[in-house]
């Protein structure tokens, strides 16, 4: 089994650190400089810093903010949020970015990810999916857009298969269903996407205890798990999360 990944997740509105539960009822977490500086000196192998409300607002990225996370930050860093160009990814990358995330306007123009993947590489390009669970279609998922708030007809599954065939190297996948719940990540969902793609598929919603992030691993089959809750609040440190692992038998860096 290769090395797991332990990402904490910035979800940034308004310049602040917030979590909510299912994408709504955000509360604040913490100021995102500080907050990434933690976890960095705890030993995250990454961040991740979302600027949730940029699509929504039809703006882009808070570079000015990114910036300062950057530079307190010295483990592989990912931004995503409003993104819709290559100047945009070019910026962001130029900031201290050592990847981007895209959603929405993947999803309005997929050409998007293999631009990006050709110019900058697909190491570079995650592919970030919102996925809820079907109302029609039993055991399938549904992409949704602009942070959540416009399901699409695209079946999840197939999106990750053709995202990969587009040049992105890395999925992000956030069960809504799941997410600020705490009651455990959807391992069908990680499951289906991880056998369906050769790329790393990060797990995201619903991590609550220790056992949810062991058991994305070995039953989701995932690659790295994403958490906010658990240690926005005190919950747990990264350090005891890793020796929590590696007391399972899951390969870590310590």
């Amino acid at each position: 089994m290769l090395t797991k990944r332990i990402i904490p997740c910035l979800d940034v509105k308004d310049n602040r650190v917030v979590k909510g539960v299912k994408f709504l009822n955000l509360r604040d977490a913490g100021d995102p400089v500080e907050l990434g500086a933690r976890y960095s000196d705890e030993g995250a192998d990454e961040l991740v810093f979302l600027d949730i409300t940029a699509t929504i607002r039809s703006r882009e990225t808070i570079v000015e903010l990114v910036e300062k996370v950057a530079e307190n930050v010295f483990i592989p860093f990912t931004v995503g949020g409003g993104i819709q160009t290559i100047q945009q990814i070019d910026t962001l990358l130029r900031s201290g970015a050592d990847k981007v995330s895209v959603n929405t306007a993947a999803v309005q123009d997929s050409e998007l990810i293999t631009e990006a993947a050709e110019r900058f590489g697909s190491q570079c390009v995650v592919l970030a999916v919102d996925a809820r669970r079907s109302q029609t279609k039993t055991g399938r998922w549904q992409v949704c857009v602009k942070a959540g708030s416009e399901p699409t007809d695209i079946d999840v599954v197939e999106w990750a298969v053709k995202a990969e065939e587009l040049g992105a190297g890395e999925i992000l996948l956030t069960s809504m269903d799941a997410d600020g719940t705490k009651a455990g990540y959807d391992n069908e969902l990680n499951k289906a996407i991880g056998d369906a793609v050769s790329i790393p598929v990060i797990a995201s919603g619903g991590a609550g205890k220790l056992e949810h992030l062991y058991d994305a691993i070995v039953d989701g089959k995932v690659d790295a798990v994403l958490m906010a809750s658990i240690t926005h609040f005190g919950n747990y440190t990264i350090k005891q999360i890793k020796e929590y692992l590696a007391g399972r038998g899951i390969p870590v860096n310590l």
